[in-house]
């Protein structure tokens, strides 16, 4: 007999249209005996059924739903719906051998990541209920993907509010933890052990295509760059020259060998420095660039960080339009679903209001295609990538 979780009052109409959290205060009450990380069926208070998930006391998150129609939680449903998200990709996946596989939520396995690197699977559990099926996974993974090796990546801080500890390593057959990746024209070797997120950001990856296409004989300036990325592609885009900067000393390390192995470091300065710094200093130095990318970390990680996150990209916004020439284009990115598509806008029109600048918007992106977004859950829509002409 399966638990079942009783709703407060009026607290059901936010998952009625297809939302899959149940938060703790939500909850009036559990009928039955479950563990955490077992299954329930979610009612309203007069009784109606909404859905079928997993529980955890531990997590103000307490219940993500699975189902929301009547069926069994059981090995042949992840399996089905590891297929459905495999056959998806196959539908929008071209030109690269990096990719995510599994997005949580919006593959409507809440809690699991799945990214392919080539012959490499790489998993993450961030919630329990998900954590507790590894094994399962581990297996469906294997029947349904071959990858060469499966690595284990749940380092991720997510973990700490579902109760669970940090672990990596290898879950399956082994490989070494750097490795080279294609994207587009462009190969780059990862870190799947240390890197950021898997090992990579995907997401970005059809933004960077695109600021590849409008970078010819143009002076590139990369904040942020991280493993270079953004830098790599505009070099091979036919930028004239690209100056790359990230506050991480392996970051950029490996950025360099990322230009080298694309045959394009001569076309690109990789620093180690803080990105602020670097740009207040630029400025001052009346350094001009045809591109500035900006593609910081999320400075909004919560609702609460918001105001000063606001702050921080309206510096690095304004000190980027002081450095474009007249008719250059800047390229402004955020990843934190907090600082949305019309905050963004809003803080670059601010930008442009204070250095006098006029400013028409080319291009309004989001994450790729293979991190869909689920249309009741704008948390599933994180990222945001302007791309504008400043005059």
């Amino acid at each position: 007999m399966t638990a079942t979780v009783i709703l407060k009052p009026g607290r059901e109409s936010r998952l009625g249209l297809g939302h899959l959290w149940v938060y703790a205060g939500e909850i009036a009450g559990v009928d039955g005996h479950v563990e955490d990380g077992g299954i329930v069926d979610v009612r309203s208070t007069r009784g109606r059924w909404i859905g079928r998930g997993f529980i955890n006391r531990k997590s103000t998150l307490t219940v993500r739903l699975l189902a929301t129609r009547p069926e069994e939680i059981d090995r042949g449903f992840f399996q089905r719906r590891l297929r459905d998200a495999i056959a998806y990709r196959a539908r929008v996946i071209d030109g690269t051998s990096a990719y995510r596989v599994v997005y949580g939520e919006a593959d409507a396995l809440p809690g699991l990541i799945v990214d392919r690197y080539g012959h490499v699977a790489v998993l993450q559990t961030l919630a329990l209920g998900m954590d507790v099926r590894k094994g399962m996974l581990v297996e469906l993974i294997d029947d349904l993907m071959h990858p060469a090796a499966i690595f284990e990546r749940n380092d991720s801080g997510v973990r700490r509010l579902e109760g669970l500890d940090s672990r990596t390593g290898w879950l399956r057959g082994q490989a070494p933890p750097d490795f080279e990746i294609h994207e587009g024209r462009a190969r780059f070797l990862i870190d799947i052990a240390h890197g950021q997120k898997t090992g990579f950001f995907l997401d970005q990856r059809e933004n960077r295509l695109a600021v590849g296409r409008i970078v010819k004989d143009a002076e590139v300036f990369d904040a942020f760059c991280y493993t270079g990325g953004f830098a790599v592609h505009a070099a091979l885009g036919g930028a004239k020259h690209v100056t790359a900067v990230d506050i991480s000393d392996d970051a950029v390390a490996l950025a360099t060998r990322n230009g080298e192995r694309n045959g394009v470091d001569e076309r690109c300065t990789f620093l180690v420095a803080n990105v602020f710094d670097e740009l207040r200093r630029q400025v001052g130095t009346g350094a001009r660039y045809d591109v500035v990318i900006l593609d910081p970390p999320a400075f909004a990680r919560n609702k609460d960080a918001l105001p000063r996150a606001i702050g921080g990209y309206k510096e690095i916004n304004l000190r980027a339009m002081k450095l474009l020439r007249s008719g250059g284009i800047l390229v402004s990115c955020s990843c934190s679903y907090h600082m949305d598509e019309t905050l963004l806008t809003d803080v670059v029109a601010s930008a442009a209001s204070d250095t006098h600048r006029t400013v028409r918007l080319m291009e309004r992106r989001g994450q790729a295609r293979d991190h869909p977004v689920h249309p009741a859950m704008p948390e599933t829509r994180y990222l945001t990538c302007l791309i504008a002409q400043v005059v």
